[in-house]
């Protein structure tokens, strides 16, 4: 049945796999900062293939092939679904041989989350993963139990952070010294503020295609948010983070107060001018968005809702996420409005 796991002789709930899935994401966190150390930044960036839904470099294939020969290596375990960009037909049942039917789990990874950045050091990356019951194709992100995400440092970076959370009891958080190999547990704490003013609110276009359109809202947003913006001052920011693994990080330290990623919305503008749709971000993207929200970050669709994606490779994710309901009130409203003009 959903929800119990056989690893050698244990029947495991979705709390008991904390362990495992912590020991895959230190795996790959290791495996991606040696090749990062070991390789030139042009080797990293080396197109590797041109996947279905985004372009796949040579650092993502490092991810690949750790995330792959872990689960293979897990010895005498029952079935499970691993779901992740550049696995034939994006999942996989292991061990090989098995029927997705008989799985009781559902694990969706992204093992680089970031690459682009990560690829050129100019930011960490993360190792993303959900765990959900499997429920079939139509598992979705709101199935996920449990969510864990690590962070993959630059070369240069010597602490890295690990969040996770399990449905209804809390985010929690650990950083690592890499050079001590010290722990220690620290508090998520999402912004405080119940304005974007001097603090950092972003629309998402880190791509180009749709710039002037997401950038013509972001600032009609921002004026019916703060009203007349002062001359010679700069009244809120933006972190053009891409990751959304990272952005939602960002929110859960207190770092960001408001994200919206609405590139899939700028399909039908797209369509009008005989253009094809943007990279978007997908359902292995935000899988650990289950922490976000039990850390307290408001993390919704476009339209106010909880996010509706199955556990798949494909299909486009837009998201807003609100550090805090106060936020929400105050911006929730006007984006919608905005929204509503520039689609029509």
């Amino acid at each position: 049945m959903p929800g119990q796991l056989l690893f050698p002789g244990e029947l495991l709930a979705a709390h008991q796999l904390l362990p495992l899935i912590r020991q895959l994401h230190e795996r790959l966190r290791e495996a991606v900062v040696a090749a990062c150390e070991q390789a030139a930044v042009e080797e990293l960036a080396l197109i590797d293939r041109e996947g279905k839904e985004d372009t796949i470099y040579a650092v993502d294939r490092v991810g690949e092939e750790e995330l792959l020969s872990f689960f293979e290596g897990l010895d005498r375990c029952s079935p499970i679904v691993l779901v992740a960009e550049g696995l034939p037909g994006g999942q996989v049942v292991l061990p090989r041989g098995c029927a997705a039917e008989e799985a009781p789990w559902r694990i969706i990874v992204d093992p680089i989350d970031g690459t682009r950045g990560l690829m050129y050091q100019k930011r960490s990356a993360w190792v993303l993963t959900g765990v959900a019951p499997n429920w079939g194709p139509q598992t979705g992100l709101h199935d996920i139990e449990l969510a864990v995400q690590t962070e993959i440092p630059l070369v240069k970076q010597h602490l890295c952070d690990t969040l996770w959370a399990l449905k209804g009891q809390g985010a929690q958080a650990e950083r690592l010294n890499r050079l001590s190999g010290e722990r220690y547990t620290f508090l998520l704490r999402p912004s405080t503020a119940t304005t974007i003013a001097h603090g950092f609110a972003t629309v998402v276009r880190f791509f180009p295609g749709a710039r002037e359109w997401l950038s013509a809202l972001d600032e009609e947003l921002i004026r019916a948010v703060l009203g007349p913006l002062p001359p010679g001052r700069a009244a809120c920011f933006e972190d053009q983070y891409i990751a959304s693994g990272g952005q939602l990080y960002e929110l859960l330290v207190g770092h960001d107060r408001f994200v919206a990623d609405l590139r899939p919305l700028m399909t039908p503008l797209l369509a009008r001018r005989g253009q094809g749709p943007l990279v978007c971000s997908h359902p292995y993207d935000l899988c650990t968005e289950l922490i976000a929200r039990e850390a307290g970050v408001v993390v919704t669709d476009p339209q106010g809702g909880p996010l509706q994606a199955r556990l798949g490779v494909e299909g486009d994710v837009a998201w807003v996420g609100y550090a805090n309901p106060a936020l929400r009130a105050c911006l929730e409203g006007p984006l919608q409005a905005a929204l509503g003009r520039l689609l029509g």
